[in-house]
């Protein structure tokens, strides 16, 4: 019988050391309390100039924009919605950073899970999951990367991709292909953007616990998901954030089309 691996405490919450001091910084699918939201938080903790963030859900963005401001000021928080398959949104959430100065890194959050068998998983399912999480990514790489070049900056790019993109899943095949394929493509995109001085890495987190994760998870797969990980928890968003930063900071000036895993699996 497998022995319970036991759940280690949550280290304290760290401080900011100003690593993106001075900089614009956009991060997609932003609202709400998962990685994207505290990637938002922790830039600006990290003493970004401003953070534009996006998602599909107009009133929570409100809402954080509302909160983010009242600790922060509203002159260093902007909010726009923003669906990754549509390019002209995409386009109009780089406008707004335009408006700040112009982003200097990209943070591409947005994702679509779900569970389905391949055996009966529908067309209409791959091509939603596939459109939002790999294409999407693609969109805003694109769009941020021929701003950039145009500005003769030297910005970032920051992908989420997962696990899940490595190892197997039941019920993941759509979600599995296209966090693998957000692997491939920030490997690809970053020899496409290295002659420009730009740089496209990648995180893969295993498990990062917030509230929607809980809501659509069934407490029985969570605990399991739990013991595949070395220190028997999940992650906090935050601790997936700090990796994000960091790659997005100048102490990874020398990595580019990495893919950093950000857990604590085991073999």
């Amino acid at each position: 019988m497998t022995a319970v691996r036991p759940e280690q405490p949550m280290p304290d919450y760290l401080p900011g050391h100003d690593l993106l001091a001075g900089k614009v910084v956009v991060v997609t699918a932003a609202a709400g309390a998962g990685i994207g939201a505290a990637v938002v938080r922790r830039a600006l903790e990290e003493g970004a100039k401003a953070v534009v963030f996006s998602d599909t859900h107009a009133r929570r963005l409100a809402e954080a924009e509302e909160l983010l401001a009242k600790e922060f000021g509203a002159d260093r928080v902007r909010q726009l919605v923003c669906d990754v398959t549509d390019e002209a949104q995409v386009g109009a959430l780089l406008d707004v950073a335009d408006e700040l100065g112009g982003v200097d890194v990209m943070i591409n959050n947005a994702g679509l899970g779900g569970t389905s068998s391949i055996l009966e998983m529908t067309d209409d399912e791959w091509n939603k999951v596939l459109d939002i999480t790999l294409t999407g990514t693609m969109r805003c790489i694109r769009a941020v990367g021929q701003r950039f070049v145009a500005a003769g900056k030297q910005g970032v790019i920051v992908n989420n991709a997962s696990v899940i993109g490595w190892r197997a899943q039941e019920g993941q095949a759509h979600y599995a292909a296209a966090k693998a394929g957000v692997m491939a493509l920030t490997r690809c995109a970053a020899l496409d953007l290295a002659p420009y001085g730009i740089r496209v890495n990648a995180v893969s987190p295993s498990l990062a616990m917030h509230p929607f994760l809980e809501k659509v998870t069934s407490p029985e797969l969570l605990a399991e998901l739990k013991q595949r990980e070395a220190f028997g928890r999940a992650a906090a968003p935050w601790e997936v954030a700090n990796v994000m930063v960091f790659l997005a900071s100048g102490y990874s000036s020398y990595l580019t089309g990495e893919v950093v895993s950000v857990s604590s699996q085991h073999a």
